[in-house]
């Protein structure tokens, strides 16, 4: 089956998850209230697209190529970006719900995570440096092994994050957040003072 090439298109309120999308290269292209759950987007590349308000739940990502890619108010569940095709990765997240997604030894390097949900997201062994998680919820999102060298969670929360078992140099963190940091030391901290 050959692949497609579509460049500059919209693409609007269509439920792909009933009728499939073309298999092949999608650049500067815009899909704004698609539903793709469930769908198999491997091998597929977007570039310089934008997602927007989009059900991307459970997707099958093997290969897939995201470079410059926004996601803005999209449902993104349970999605394995470990499968993506990592040469250029790229992408931003804005207003988007991230629960119980993979970044197992992902290079995300100054990804910007927007007012997002990451609950339970696993992020072990991946490269987080100079990213920026803002307006963030963590709950329980997995960081082991990970690099957050000059990464700024100063406006996240809910986070526990173990000094030992990941780095951290330069990384900014907001003082009222900071027991996501002490978590392991079983100490007291009063958030009142």
């Amino acid at each position: 089956m050959k692949e497609v090439y579509i460049v500059d298109s919209n693409f609007e309120n269509t439920d792909f998850s009933q009728r499939g999308l073309e298999k092949g290269e999608y650049e500067n292209c815009t899909f704004r209230h698609c539903n793709f759950e469930y769908i198999n987007l491997s091998g597929f590349n977007f570039t310089d697209c934008e997602f927007i308000g989009c059900n991307l739940s459970m997707v099958k990502l093997m290969n897939t190529a995201f470079r410059e890619v926004s996601f803005k108010e999209c449902k993104m569940f349970g999605l394995q970006f470990h499968d993506c095709n990592r040469f250029g990765l790229l992408f931003r997240f804005e207003e988007c719900l991230l629960n119980n997604s993979v970044f197992y030894q992902a290079s995300i390097k100054k990804t910007v995570f927007k007012n997002s949900r990451l609950i339970e997201v696993d992020f072990t062994e991946s490269d987080l440096s100079n990213a920026v998680m803002s307006g963030c919820d963590l709950s329980g999102a997995v960081f082991d092994n990970t690099s957050l060298e000059k990464t700024d969670l100063r406006t996240s929360f809910n986070y526990s994050i173990d000094p030992a078992l990941n780095r951290l140099k330069k990384a900014k963190f907001s003082l009222s957040e900071v027991h996501g940091l002490l978590y392991k030391l079983d100490i007291e901290i009063d958030r009142n003072s």
